[in-house]
């Protein structure tokens, strides 16, 4: 079969990649568009500009530099979506200081198990967000910092961590406020940054993010300055940005969805990055495209859903939006006629990718048809290939079904000290294992149809059983655990576990729940639980959660979205 006919396409541009650390992105930004504004945070009632930005920026390198920090050492960010969060990326990246993401919706174990993992010298946290207290969370799992003054912890827990800075107006015992850092620089470690900017490479790693696999924790992809900057800059050009344009940024800044695809794509094209509040609000949204007149908006389609459908909806002005990114989970096709007819966003895009690709493989076009843009994710991003294989590892040709497969400068360095794990999804030849079932059309459309394995995508979150299933497991009155997805019309899917319980045991579901709440994060609380003495097996003994699924859905009388 001739090999125009398979399933391979690359993303040919006259557009070349940019050869850029992060800090000089910036740096090139301020050099165009400093007097034009860079950041609005309205819950914060800051409005900066890309000249002012750099220096808040510079300052907290500086700091960072202050307390001892250098490059090559890792400081966590766990915090919702905030001015500081900005200042700690860019900062960071300017020292050559790997900045590793940490979901504000973690809990006690999962942070104790990020910041060991990557051996964090540094955490930079917020007081506290929704109801978790992150003060209060940091000091029962390092009480040492009850005792210590600022940068000198010396933990049981967390052996590695020495420097704790919390986003905060008060002063917290152990730890430094985050002004407080940003203003004890000197010349010295002006100098200092200044020498340290000239010997950083864009391949360099940077950036640390944790994202779950199917088997074990989860594992810390690990992205350079070059795969951000890259990814950020041609998510904007899918979108047709330039200066004028003004992204409104609800999702969060742990997720490639805010830093890169938000941040980083303002930076690249001199745009105005607009956060509504610290975590996803409709109406903060709607206010803040109103007020300060939003070109784009991003977010998953269950963010759409909650603007469309909020009460106050057309008192709102959104007649300045014009394009955006849905993106995160399948993107139901209502949803997207909605968008385009209500909420003016004529041009809005679909994009697909993960983690691991910086994040984005395929994007759709402004001026794509309306069909091929509710029903597919869009043609390859620019100096991306991807292919379609089949179980043998063989490319299948176009129209047929297999597992997505993507190379070039997008695919990440490896998973943090994983050299198996890495080796395991990226082979020899650099081609990223996905995990996802996709088909590439005539034209190269592409159509993500499902998963190779059973991740579960709730509200645009990766769920991945088998982490949930590993603090199952740790229950004294649990023997057996499976855990899978199942159709939920509000989140596209929600968690799903079955549990056999040890002789004599008797917990209610409440109790299983309330074990998961104290360790993990809420969307990875399993919704339906249910007690059984006994899981459908195969011959040889593996579990057939496709069964436990059908069973699940017709016994809770579940429907299924075909549109999703």
């Amino acid at each position: 079969m001739s090999s125009t006919l398979m399933s391979y396409v690359h993303g040919t541009s006259a557009d070349p990649l940019k050869f850029l650390t992060i800090g000089q992105a910036l740096e090139d930004a301020v050099e165009q568009w400093g007097s034009r504004e860079a950041l609005v945070a309205c819950h914060q009632n800051i409005r900066w500009t890309y000249a002012e930005l750099d220096a808040s920026v510079d300052n907290m390198a500086q700091g960072l530099l202050a307390l001892g920090f250098e490059p090559g050492d890792r400081i966590g960010i766990w915090s919702p979506n905030n001015v500081e969060w900005v200042v700690t990326q860019f900062a960071t990246a300017k020292a050559g200081i790997v900045l590793v993401n940490i979901n504000p919706a973690y809990r006690i174990g999962e942070l104790e198990y990020a910041l060991n993992k990557v051996e964090c010298k540094g955490l930079v946290l917020a007081e506290q967000f929704k109801s978790s207290n992150y003060v209060e969370m940091i000091n029962k799992l390092a009480p040492e910092l009850s005792q210590c003054r600022p940068g000198a912890l010396s933990s049981t827990k967390l052996p590695h961590l020495k420097s704790v800075m919390c986003i905060s107006d008060k002063a917290h015992q152990g730890m430094y406020r985050f002004d407080e850092v940003a203003a004890s620089g000197s010349d010295e470690h002006s100098q200092q940054l200044t020498a340290i900017k000239a010997t950083l490479q864009p391949d360099d790693p940077i950036n640390v993010q944790f994202t779950s696999g199917t088997t074990g924790m989860p594992k810390g992809a690990t992205l350079s300055h070059f795969n951000v900057v890259n990814n950020g800059y041609f998510v904007g050009r899918a979108m047709r940005f330039t200066q004028s344009d003004r992204l409104c940024i609800p999702v969060p800044l742990y997720h490639c969805f805010g830093m890169v695809m938000g941040v980083l794509t303002c930076v690249t094209s001199g745009s105005t990055m607009v956060f509504p509040d610290e975590a996803f609000d409709p109406a903060s949204v709607l206010s803040a495209i109103a007020e300060e007149k939003c070109t784009a908006l991003h977010g998953v389609p269950t963010m759409f859903i909650a603007e469309l459908d909020h009460a106050d909806f057309k008192n709102y002005d959104l007649s300045s939006l014009r394009t955006g990114i849905m993106a995160g989970a399948p993107c139901p096709v209502e949803v997207m006629k909605r968008v385009f007819d209500e909420m003016h966003m004529r041009e809005v895009t679909i994009a697909y990718g993960m983690t691991e690709t910086s994040p984005v493989s395929f994007q759709s076009s402004t001026d794509d048809p309306m069909d091929k843009r509710v029903s597919t994710v869009g043609r390859i991003h620019p100096h991306v290939e991807v292919k379609i294989v089949n179980e043998e590892g063989q490319i299948v040709p176009r129209g047929e079904k297999g597992e997505l497969c993507t190379r070039g400068y997008s695919v990440m360095r490896g998973y943090w000290n994983e050299v198996e794990k890495t080796a395991e999804s990226i082979d020899p030849a650099g081609w990223m294992y996905t995990g996802d079932l996709a088909i590439i059309d005539e034209e190269g459309f592409c159509n993500i149809v499902g998963r190779v394995k059973d991740m579960i995508i709730r509200g645009g979150e990766n769920v991945y059983p088998r982490e949930i299933e590993e603090y199952l497991y740790r229950h004294p009155q649990v023997q057996d655990v499976a855990v899978f997805g199942v159709p939920d019309k509000k989140f596209g899917e929600q968690v799903a576990a079955w549990i056999k319980l040890r002789e004599g045991q008797s917990p209610s579901e409440d109790d299983i729940r309330n074990y998961c709440r104290e360790q993990i994060a809420h969307y990875k609380v399993p919704a339906y639980i249910r007690f059984v003495d006994e899981f459908p097996m195969t011959v040889t003994g593996k579990i057939q959660k496709f069964m436990m699924r059908d069973k699940m859905i017709e016994d809770l009388g579940l429907i299924i979205d075909k549109t999703a």
